[in-house]
């Protein structure tokens, strides 16, 4: 899928930076973790994937450096990892959840930032574990798990937050169909300042185009919609 290489500019990292073996290994190893968790719901097939590819575009167009592009892509593919610690009995529920069942939902990102945090490649300056942990806060201080508000919010969980809306709106999931791109873009629009950094969702407006055609790419190759 060419776009996916002309977004995240995967082959001219690899030339210029010569993206050494333990780079291409800590990616692999986070892509097959996050190919695990989308694999115990068929609702979320490349939700992962997307997620981290999204990310590492976001980072790009708001010219973050490489490696933190690189820490993106990596806690992209890794978000919900903590999802292996709620029970499929909630996690694949039919209709809408109860009060009780959405609290032990709201607690993955803290299981996930657990798994990962004893490795160290994860847990070091790049921000890797705090971007899961952090993924689910609001910029108006309303997320979990801590109400964190605005810049207080790691920027890299800000982005990633922005981007797992986008391909969480875009998939079918228990409780309703899944909505278009269009749709997602507008509803992301609306939250901004509110749920979404402003600062992310103008550089989604900006790369939209590039991210609608990869997202019909992979939706075409998997023969999802």
């Amino acid at each position: 899928m060419r776009d996916v290489i002309d977004i995240v500019g995967a082959l001219a990292e690899k030339r210029a930076s010569g993206y050494d073996l333990v780079h291409e290994t800590v990616h692999q190893f986070a892509e097959s973790l996050g190919n695990a968790i989308d694999a115990k719901d068929t609702c979320t097939s490349s939700h992962s994937d997307e997620v981290a590819v999204i990310s590492k575009a976001l980072g790009v167009q708001i010219r973050l450096k490489p490696d933190e592009c690189r820490a993106l892509h990596i806690a992209g593919h890794l978000h919900d990892i903590g999802k292996i610690g709620i029970p499929d009995s909630i996690l694949k529920k039919k209709g809408k959840l109860t009060d009780e069942e959405y609290e032990v939902v709201k607690e993955h990102p803290v299981i996930g930032s657990e798994i990962v945090s004893p490795v160290l490649v994860f847990s070091g300056e790049n921000g890797i574990t705090e971007m899961i942990l952090y993924h689910h806060e609001r910029f108006d201080g309303k997320g979990y798990p801590a109400g964190l508000k605005g810049t207080d919010i790691p920027f890299g969980a800000r982005i990633i937050a922005v981007a797992d809306t986008l391909s969480a709106i875009m998939q079918d999931r228990p409780y309703r169909k899944a909505m278009s791109f269009n749709h997602a873009l507008k509803e992301i629009k609306r939250c901004s300042q509110t749920q979404f950094d402003p600062v992310v969702v103008n550089a989604l407006l900006e790369v939209s185009d590039k991210v609608q055609r990869y997202l019909s790419e992979v939706k075409n190759h998997n023969g999802n919609y």
